[in-house]
């Protein structure tokens, strides 16, 4: 059957079938749309948990800026960065601290933007760090700003040969948005990157998450060497940009991989309710701002009605669950797959910041069967979490004198 124009995109977005479109129409008729009357994705059961039962945690850090990501190196230490713009590294007993000098050109630290994510590929002899930022523009375009990914070799406390290999296009002038970036990264087998990238928050620029054409809201799958992979499901497609995995997303603060089958997962921040977590499909569209589980900021989040009227769709992805009326604002999250914690194995840790908590999931396949918040006590906001190569968790806690919290018995 030949694709469609998907009704009411300005520009060009995914293609859908006649049965598709259909239900487009019916999800975007307002009052009309009956799917805005259809219940969501049914939550999973959410267990509490015994505090003094659970593994001790100390800090192993603190006197960080807004920490925001970070990675392991090859001989045992880690990279942080601080949203302020700093990359530290950081012996692994968290004793010392430097600074890495080297980073990428045109920087912009302000709002939600700045030095976000980081990765490490040690291969080779070499660690090659991926990190994500939000990027100035250049001449007249110098007060717009997007998500950039530089890759760069670290020696000492020094990166060299840095090349950005992946732009956001377009970038939005701040006078517009200066929120909502995203920019989680993974590397992923067979020497791909991911990167999740948010909707810039505003109503003008939200809508954009639907449209190929830009992206914003989208899920980018490139090379680790910038180039494009020609398996990329939008390649060839008439203005399509060729980066593009999936879209319709808001704010995907969380990505990772799952170690026991390969699948890519999401954390993503609903507007007023409705975060999400979300099983990353190839050229899947997830909804946003067309259907969502969230109000809008201001409307009564148990009676209210969702953005976009409906929480369904025949052409959307739906999420593997949900957190509502209320935000937990998801980030970071991990699989853990250790031996330190044999409980565990298995389970999805997601940091949360509004909700001050790591979230623990229970999963079997693709579908979450149970939710427990953990470490309230800490009442700290939690921005990522990763497993050590111990088997401990590392958390960051999003503040002016940031920490490192090492789970770990």
């Amino acid at each position: 059957m030949r694709d469609l124009q998907c009704a009411g995109e300005p520009v060009l977005a995914a293609p859908c079938s006649r049965r598709q479109l259909l239900g487009r129409f019916a999800g975007w008729g307002g009052a009309a749309g009956m799917a805005a009357l259809l219940p969501g994705v049914a939550g999973a059961a959410d267990v509490e948990v015994d505090a003094a039962a659970l593994p001790p945690v100390r800090t192993l850090r603190t006197g960080l800026s807004r920490p925001w990501g970070l990675a392991f190196v090859s001989d045992g230490s880690l990279l942080v960065t601080e949203r302020e713009g700093r990359l530290r590294r950081i012996s692994a007993s968290g004793s010392a601290m430097s600074t890495v000098a080297g980073l990428p050109p045109r920087l912009y630290v302000g709002g939600q933007g700045g030095l976000l994510d980081v990765q490490v590929d040690s291969s080779g002899g070499d660690d090659w760090v991926y990190l994500s930022y939000t990027e100035r523009g250049t001449g007249s375009r110098w007060d717009s700003v997007g998500v950039a990914v530089a890759r760069a070799r670290l020696a000492g406390n020094r990166l060299l040969d840095l090349r950005v290999i992946f732009r956001a296009r377009p970038k939005v002038p701040l006078s517009v948005s200066n929120a909502h970036y995203g920019s989680r990264l993974v590397l992923a087998p067979g020497n791909k990157l991911f990167i999740s990238l948010a909707d810039h928050r505003v109503d003008s620029e939200r809508i954009k998450a639907q449209w190929l054409t830009h992206h914003h809201g989208k899920i980018c799958r490139i090379n680790r060497d910038g180039s494009v992979p020609g398996d990329n499901p939008f390649v060839g497609h008439e203005r399509a940009q060729p980066e593009i995995w999936s879209l319709g997303h808001r704010n995907p603060q969380g990505l990772t991989l799952n170690p026991f089958t390969g699948e890519l997962w999401e954390s993503e921040h609903g507007p007023q309710g409705g975060d999400e977590i979300n099983v990353i499909r190839r050229g899947a569209n997830y909804g946003w701002p067309r259907v969502s589980h969230g109000c809008e900021y201001g409307a009564a989040p148990e009676t209210c009605r969702p953005v976009g009227g409906s929480s369904t769709a025949p052409w959307v992805e739906p999420p593997v669950t949900v957190w509502r009326p209320f935000s937990i604002a998801p980030a970071g999250m991990c699989f853990y797959d250790g031996a330190m914690f044999p409980e565990w194995r298995g389970n999805l840790f997601v940091a949360a910041l509004a909700d001050m908590a790591l979230w623990r999931l229970t999963v079997s396949g693709r579908s979450v069967t149970s939710r427990s918040a953990l470490y309230r006590g800490q009442r700290r906001r939690m921005r990522d979490v990763r497993q050590a190569p111990d088997g401990a968790l590392l958390v960051l806690t999003d503040e002016d004198n940031g920490r490192i919290l090492r789970i770990a018995r």
